[in-house]
């Protein structure tokens, strides 16, 4: 089954966006940051997307992928879309410039689109999308070009065509962002290319027999339930 990988990189959102794709039809699932090279090479994703997160760039200890990443990405032709942290973290390690805006940006702004096909297919020239951020990007790395702005933000989408490499300042998962599913279903449509063969029925029956094989008939089950949207009961 074709997957999509999220990487966490600190958002509040990890959830949502994986929830989006599977609404989808295509199975997604989060993973931390630092998950080994290798085992992304053993799932072989149809596509990759960076999470949003709450740091900077430039913080200690903020989350940053290995240089390894964007080689194998590259050399297995891997679409990355990058959110919010996830869009200036592509920037900053493939040497473009981020900086710190002078406010905050919380709330919904107007986009302009000036480059509606590709990822941002199906949106007018302005669109209303939700932003979160402090940072924001000053210069793109060679390569990149810009797809949108706002009024205070000059590059709030960009990308990188040859490398498959896309990036959104504004936060698409969340509903404020009207026609963000759009850029989620442009980008597992057009480049991740991933087949729409997930089915929660399907998938439930499958882990309640794994769970019935791993317990058998005498172990007992304790559950933690925290009742989020994203939880799995089995009672």
């Amino acid at each position: 089954m074709d997957k999509i990988i999220i990487i966490d990189l600190g958002s509040q959102y990890a959830h949502l966006i994986t929830r989006r794709i599977r609404d989808l039809g295509v199975y997604a699932e989060i993973l931390p940051y630092d998950v080994p090279l290798e085992k992304l090479k053993a799932i072989n994703p149809k596509g990759i997307i960076l999470s949003g997160g709450p740091n900077s760039v430039y913080d200690i200890g903020s989350p940053q992928l290995q240089m390894d990443f964007y080689k194998y990405v590259s050399e297995e032709k891997i679409p990355v879309l990058g959110i919010c942290y996830g869009h200036h973290l592509i920037a900053h390690q493939l040497k473009g410039k981020i900086e710190s805006h002078d406010f905050k940006e919380y709330g919904q702004s107007d986009l302009n689109v000036s480059n509606n096909t590709g990822l941002l297919e199906g949106f007018n020239n302005i669109e209303t999308v939700w932003m979160s951020h402090g940072d924001q990007i000053k210069e793109l790395p060679e390569g990149f070009s810009v797809l949108a702005s706002t009024s205070t933000c000059p590059i709030a989408s960009f990308a990188n065509y040859q490398e498959n490499l896309f990036g959104v300042q504004f936060h698409p998962e969340v509903r404020h962002t009207p026609k963000g599913n759009v850029v989620l279903e442009n980008f597992v449509d057009k480049y991740a290319k991933a087949k729409k063969e997930w089915k929660l029925e399907n998938w439930t029956g499958q882990a309640i027999e794994n769970i019935r094989e791993t317990v058998g008939p005498e172990k007992r089950v304790i559950l933690g339930l925290s009742g989020g949207i994203d939880s799995s009961v089995v009672a």
